[in-house]
């Protein structure tokens, strides 16, 4: 009998999807709230795990703490200065999503000084040799992926939702391991982490072939021409920016996973019902 397969899901990441991603709003009966973001976020947790997993799994939700990325902005103030600094619509459903997670007991963490990427990378781990899926549209987790852990993505085709560590080879041109050194070198906009100036894909792979990490860089003969003299110019802020790439898996966990099936995830009305929302 196979173990049962544990679903972390990527809790900011679901709401953004479910309020923004929606095409028609869900109000209250009496029109007066904007229900879209509760209703939303479970309805699109329950079809992901219905239809993707037929052996019932563990769920998990993890979501980022308020002063999460306070690390990682004190070690560059750019990270995520992009973000926008006032309470964006997705967020004011956050209290009655952890509310309706309560209700129907699904577990779910929130640590406030860590990101849910962290987290759910210290929740892997912990896992074992579990099958462990990431729900998540985040490109951050490929870093993750081996012939354990993988990433759903719903908002892919069916047959494409599953993504793993071979197709990141194949997409890429680098192995998971390799995803922060990319990143680092072309940057990641949904980070505000700006990269060299002038490396693409096509060259960050070419640099990364073979497996090669930053560290091999200087002495593989490849930083030549107009690419190789960007990255050494901007060498210091590369290594810093792979390190703001990296998540973090050893944080200790108040819930960590238990290896049980989560219960019969209800439809999103009910949940809303149960909260007095309509």
């Amino acid at each position: 009998m196979n173990p049962t397969a544990l679903v972390l899901v990527d809790g900011h990441n679901l709401l953004w999807m479910a309020a923004m991603g929606t095409p028609a709003s869900v109000a209250s009966r009496d029109k007066t709230r904007d229900l879209t973001g509760a209703f939303m976020f479970f309805a699109l947790l329950r079809k992901a795990v219905t239809e993707n997993f037929p052996d019932d799994p563990e769920v998990l939700v993890v979501f980022d703490g308020e002063l999460g990325s306070a690390a990682r902005k004190t070690a560059d103030p750019d990270y995520k200065a992009n973000r926008p600094t006032e309470t964006p619509l997705p967020i004011k459903s956050l209290p009655d999503v952890k509310r309706g997670l309560d209700a129907i007991e699904l577990p779910w963490v929130e640590l406030e000084e860590h990101e849910a990427d962290d987290v759910i990378a210290s929740a892997a781990r912990l896992a074992g040799d579990r099958h462990c899926y990431i729900f998540s549209r985040d490109r951050d987790f490929y870093q993750l992926l081996d012939d354990r852990v993988r990433i759903l993505n719903t908002s892919r085709a069916a047959d494409r939702r599953i993504i793993n560590a071979a197709e990141i080879k194949q997409r890429f041109g680098v192995f998971p391991d390799q995803w922060c050194d990319r990143s680092a070198l072309v940057g990641d906009p949904s980070d505000n982490i700006a990269g060299v100036r002038g490396i693409g894909p096509t060259t960050a792979a070419r640099l990364l072939a073979g497996g090669l990490h930053l560290e091999g860089l200087p002495g593989s003969g490849r930083l030549t021409g107009r690419a190789g003299e960007a990255v050494l110019a901007a060498w210091q802020q590369v290594l810093g920016w792979r390190d703001l790439a990296r998540m973090i898996n050893d944080i200790p966990l108040p819930t960590s996973p238990t290896g049980k099936p989560t219960p019969v995830i209800p439809r999103a009305a009910e949940v809303l019902t149960v909260l007095n929302l309509w």
